[in-house]
Formats: C-alpha cells, sequence, structure tokens
C-alpha cells in the first residue's frame, strides 16, 4: 500500500478524482481516500500545512491503512540558484531546520536524544522518481537533493543565506522533514517531491501565486507517473 500526502487541497483532488474503487475514512480531521491509483493499492490524504499536521497524518497511514512507503507531493522555495520555478527537487535525504537546542550544545537542526536527526530517502524512489519525472515534465529539470522543513514561509533574503550557509539544502517547505521522520521511526522508505514556486527570498510573496499552478500541475504528473511504476 502507498501512501501520498499532500499539503494542499488542489494536488489532492487532483489525485483522488483519478482513483477507482474509492473509500473515504476520516480520522483527526484528515480524509484518507483508500483506492486504486494508476493499478497500485494507494491512499491519497490532505496533510494541512505545517510539520504538526505532517507527522500525525503520516503515522495514521502507518496505523490504519499498513502503508509500506510514503510519497509526500507539494511545493517549495529554490535554496540553490541553478534551481528555477517551475523545476522539481526529489529528496535524497531532509531535515528540520528550525529544530533548535543550540543551548544545550547541539547543532543547528539536530533533534535531541534522538540518533539521527538527517533522514535519508529511500534510493529506489528517488530513482524512479527521477525517471518518471524526465518523461512526464520533458519541459523542466530535475534535481536531487537536501530538503529542509520549518514551520517558515521563507521570504526573507537573510534567512535564506543562513539555511544555504548551515544545512546546504536545495530547496525549503514546511512538511516534509516531518513525514521523513515519522517514516524513519516506522522504519518505511520514502520521498519527497517538491515543485519549486518561489525563490524564499524577498520576491516570494510575488512569485508564489503566479507559479504554484504550474508547480501542481507538475508533481501531480510526476506522482502518478511514479505510483505506476512501483
Amino acid at each position: 500500500m502507498i501512501g501520498i500526502i499532500g499539503a494542499m487541497e488542489e494536488e489532492v483532488s487532483r489525485l483522488t478524482a483519478a482513483m477507482q474503487e474509492v473509500e473515504v475514512i476520516s480520522r483527526a480531521s484528515m480524509d484518507f481516500y483508500k483506492g486504486i491509483l494508476t493499478g497500485r493499492d494507494a491512499v491519497v490524504v490532505r496533510s494541512g500545512i505545517g510539520k504538526v499536521n505532517a507527522g500525525i497524518c503520516t503515522q495514521l497511514l502507518v496505523d490504519l491503512f499498513r502503508v509500506d512507503q510514503v510519497i509526500n507531493t507539494g511545493i517549495a522555495g529554490s535554496l540553490d540558484a541553478a534551481i528555477d520555478i517551475g523545476d522539481i527537487v526529489l529528496s535524497t535525504d531532509s531535515l528540520q531546520h528550525d529544530m533548535d537546542a543550540v543551548a544545550f550544545g547541539y547543532e543547528p537542526g539536530v533533534i535531541p536524544r534522538m540518533p539521527d536527526s538527517v533522514f535519508p530517502a529511500d534510493a529506489r524512489l528517488i530513482a524512479l522518481a527521477k525517471t518518471a519525472c524526465e518523461q512526464v515534465n520533458p519541459e523542466v529539470h530535475v534535481f536531487t537533493g537536501r530538503v529542509v522543513s520549518g514551520d517558515q514561509f521563507i521570504a526573507d533574503k537573510a534567512k535564506k543565506d543562513y539555511l544555504i550557509k548551515q544545512f546546504h539544502p536545495l530547496c525549503t517547505e514546511m512538511e516534509g522533514a516531518a513525514i521523513a521522520q515519522a517514516a524513519y521511526l516506522n522504519k518505511i522508505p520514502y520521498l519527497i517531491i517538491r515543485a519549486i514556486s518561489d525563490k524564499a527570498d524577498d520576491s516570494a510573496h510575488m512569485d508564489y501565486p503566479a507559479f504554484e499552478a504550474a508547480a501542481i500541475e507538475h508533481t501531480v504528473r510526476l506522482v502518478m507517473a511514479l505510483v505506476a511504476a512501483l
């Protein structure tokens, strides 16, 4: 069973509309659409925005539906000059950039009393997603690298520069690392897929609305092609 988590209704509604034999189960104010997507058993759900929603959503997928892999789709702000608005980033790993226990001697991003704070994505999912993206989204570039997450919409150049210097990520968003941590704790593979909607700087408030629709189109196409390949 494949678990697919989107943060926004626009993404999820496109995927659920393509499903067959759909059953809707509601838990924790989230609607889980269980059915068949491109020939595969899948559960599609909108987590809502932020790390708490994303973590709860992932655990419910594991507990209620026994998913054996999780794909998280969405949009993000670019943190690499080579990555343009509209391009796709696939996570190699992820961490929470707003985890801060520096006062107790930990490095930024390190979760106290956990053996790992950087969560590797699944190599097979990365490879399949990269191939699928090149096939269904030939007009954009696909990159693989680190995704950082925090409960913040990054729209400040100083903050962007800090994230780049401290963590060396390709993009920043608000859910992926929480999903990654839940997948890690449950010992199941995961992948974060992000379409770039803005540059995560002082122009973010202008770029985001204009490019959100195109970004969603790219991620939906990619997710459906990836699920078909699994």
